[in-house]
């Protein structure tokens, strides 16, 4: 159960290839005060124990298809522990360092949650391959008894069967239904749905209370196998004991050790704040029907109305004097404050972290049509920006596996060997210029295409936010009373006015100063625009996020 992966002596493509390297974090994982079952290394999901491997043994390559058209590698968990079985192997693209787990597991006290395949289908083989190759690959399909399901592939070099002995099918009742993820390999540089293709894969419904398990094994689907039904079953965590989830001082140095660094655009003058710090400096609660007489909400939004729904009853705004709107709006860089929501993911054998920070305006857009910038007035402002990030950590052994960066209605999930890092272990997110997306690398990321979308623009700056600086854990259900949630948290209503400006009104505004064929080509633009730019709804709190109970929206 090593920390760290290593490579066979097998044959190396000629070329060094990024996955020649082995990821390790900067720094050494944090270390913890103990208690409970975070960390331990085996999870026990009821009778079937687990680990997590992170060392293999290079079994097959190849060098040319696949993201980059690099090719990929497959490769066997090893070493595994005494009384520990194989589910599967483990296949990644050559495009990125080597960074991979898989599980092993043991059947605890003769519960026969585990047994030998009865057979193997051969899926596909690399025999008339075109393509460099390390030798042939063949990939096999364990045929499992009944009531039993494989949840994991077999690679070998030969066109023998594997032994029966090889790996271990999982009793159903242990199992969840999978949808593919991530493309790995196909023998061409793009995903294709027909032909031979591998796949990460992820239980179908994941959430906060949901028990699918991932495997960390790859899926092989070759032509018309792909159907609604994969051939794999993800694992099931059916006691979801929380038992294992971090407890409130293994988080803080959790967070300490990996807490994002955010570098906001050198031109940004919207910035975050805390939430106390808006309320303490004029933000508003209006109520419909009543919209003359706004009342000032108090520290910690202690006169908020809780829970209910977002029915368009309530909703904040900005201060009504001029100055003091103007002061609100800009944020306060001084009085900023990470709001930590923890919780358990994949059938609790990994934590989130998700990291929300506030920002108290979001500032307009700006076009990009071809080669032409196009400042879109008053379009994409709104009050009342949240935006997030997600750490999701190993509760194997604590390591960091991956960083969710959020932007505008949905976001991105990054391997942690893919990050840039700061101060040790912390990885480094930029957030866009008015708009507050974020993304893992500096430069343009264009909302569109064809050359024509909303811009967000990130770059390093002297305003560097390290969020392990100041931060309050706002919610952790598996802690219990622990853990007392904020009153702002549970206002479920708007955090913005619905209509912070007349649309018709600004479109036109941009468009009269626009002359030729660019006009036409904003029209194109505006109707290609999502809800969140043109202002149509007023933003809402964490809480109503889809992401608070279930997993991150890519």
């Amino acid at each position: 159960m090593g920390n760290c992966l290593t490579l066979s002596s097998s044959t190396r493509a000629i070329k060094a290839l990024p996955i020649d390297t082995v990821f390790k974090l900067p720094s050494p994982i944090p270390a913890w005060s103990p208690g409970g079952g975070f960390g331990s290394g085996v999870i026990d999901l009821g009778g079937l124990q687990v680990c997590q491997i992170t060392t293999f043994t290079k079994v097959w390559a190849t060098y040319e298809g696949g993201p980059g058209d690099l090719g990929a590698t497959f490769f066997e968990p090893s070493p595994i522990p005494d009384g520990f079985s194989m589910f599967g192997c483990y296949c990644q693209p050559n495009n990125q360092p080597l960074s991979g787990w898989v599980l092993v597991g043991k059947d605890m006290e003769n519960e026969s949650t585990l047994k030998n395949p009865i057979d193997y289908t051969l899926v596909w083989s690399s025999e008339s391959l075109k393509i460099r190759q390390n030798g042939n690959g063949y990939v096999w399909l364990p045929v499992p008894p009944d009531g039993y399901r494989p949840v994991g592939h077999v690679i070998t070099t030969s066109p023998n069967k594997p032994s029966l002995e090889k790996v271990r099918c999982v009793r159903s009742d242990l199992t969840d239904e999978s949808v593919t993820n991530n493309w790995i390999w196909g023998p061409d540089s793009e995903s294709s749905s027909s032909g031979f293709n591998v796949y990460s894969f992820q239980p179908s419904n994941r959430g906060t209370k949901l028990p699918g398990v991932s495997v960390g094994t790859f899926i092989a689907q070759n032509n018309a196998s792909s159907t609604s039904t994969l051939s794999l079953a993800c694992l099931k965590n059916s006691q979801m004991n929380l038992s294992y989830m971090p407890n409130l001082p293994q988080i803080e140095a959790l967070f300490q050790a990996y807490s994002p660094c955010i570098y906001l655009h050198p031109k940004e003058i919207y910035l975050p704040s805390s939430v106390n710090w808006y309320f303490n400096n004029g933000a508003l609660l209006y109520m419909k029907g009543d919209e003359s007489n706004p009342v000032s909400i108090e520290p910690n939004g202690s006169n908020l109305p809780q829970g209910g729904s977002n029915d368009g009853s309530y909703w904040m705004g900005l201060p009504i004097d001029d100055n003091a709107k103007e002061r609100l709006l800009k944020g306060d860089l001084e009085s900023f404050e990470a709001n930590l929501h923890v919780k358990p993911v994949l059938g609790a054998t990994f934590t989130d972290i998700a990291v929300w920070v506030f920002y108290p305006f979001n500032g307009p857009a700006t076009a990009k049509v071809e080669l032409v910038d196009i400042p879109l007035g008053k379009i994409g402002e709104h009050v009342g920006d949240w935006e997030h990030l997600a750490l999701r950590i190993s509760n194997f052994n604590g390591a960091l596996s991956a960083v969710y960066f959020s932007q505008h209605s949905a976001g991105t999930w990054v391997d942690a060997s893919l990050l840039e890092f700061q101060k040790g272990n912390k990885p480094v997110t930029y957030s866009s210029r008015n708009g507050h997306a974020f993304y893992p690398k500096p430069g343009l990321v264009l909302q569109g295409s064809g050359g024509i979308g909303i811009r967000n623009d990130t770059a390093k700056s002297d305003n560097l936010v390290d969020t392990g600086a100041r931060y309050s854990v706002i919610s952790a259900e598996h802690l219990g009373d622990e853990i007392v949630e904020p009153p702002w948290l549970n206002y479920l209503k708007e955090w913005g006015p619905k209509v912070t400006y007349e649309l018709g009104v600004e479109i036109e505004k941009v468009k009269g100063a626009l002359s030729g064929n660019l006009k036409t080509v904003f029209e194109r633009l505006v109707s290609i625009l999502p809800d969140e730019v043109l202002g149509e709804e007023g933003p809402t709190g964490p809480k109503m996020k889809k992401s608070w109970d279930g997993d991150e929206v890519v």
